[in-house]
């Protein structure tokens, strides 16, 4: 929006002293008191603030049931790239150690196997669109059944 020198047209030259007049104090406050002030972190170890979950919610609080759904599915992202690791490293053992891969990656397994139940725990049978309420409910159900039958996750691997 800054004119040329040589340009000699009026309207042009108005605008430019508007839009000075308006940008000069917005820039200068912004480069002499906001960015002097803030922390300088890369992106990559940017964190998030926690927000109240979706039992701390009020039932008629839309605001705090958006926040706890987002933080929900952030929590679901991080978990299943934890997960994606795990898995890579099992893979990357199997790989590697192939004759012995079934002694020397059995600990990798186990570990897999643990976070992906404790994944499917959470996450699972929710579907596409599955949010914080619907693991919530997931959850206080699961809980209501375990206090009646035992852990389920005992009875799982005593079939296997």
């Amino acid at each position: 929006m800054v004119a040329e020198e040589g340009d000699n047209n009026v309207f042009r030259g108005f605008m430019d002293a508007v839009f000075r007049t308006v940008d000069a104090p917005v820039t200068w406050f912004r480069e002499t008191v906001v960015e002097p002030n803030q922390k300088k972190y890369p992106w990559y170890h940017q964190q998030f603030r926690r927000v109240p979950t979706i039992d701390q919610c009020h039932s008629d609080d839309v605001v705090c049931d958006f926040e706890a759904n987002l933080q929900f599915k952030r929590d679901r992202m991080v978990d299943s790239e934890i997960l994606g690791i795990i898995r890579h490293r099992y893979e990357d053992c199997m790989m590697y150690e192939r004759p012995d891969h079934l002694t020397v990656c059995k600990p990798l397994l186990e570990k897999y196997k643990d976070a992906e139940e404790a994944w499917f725990i959470k996450y699972g049978d929710l579907g596409a669109y599955g949010d914080a309420r619907k693991a919530y409910m997931k959850q206080k159900h699961r809980m209501i059944w375990e206090r009646r039958h035992g852990a389920l996750s005992n009875q799982t691997k005593a079939e296997c």
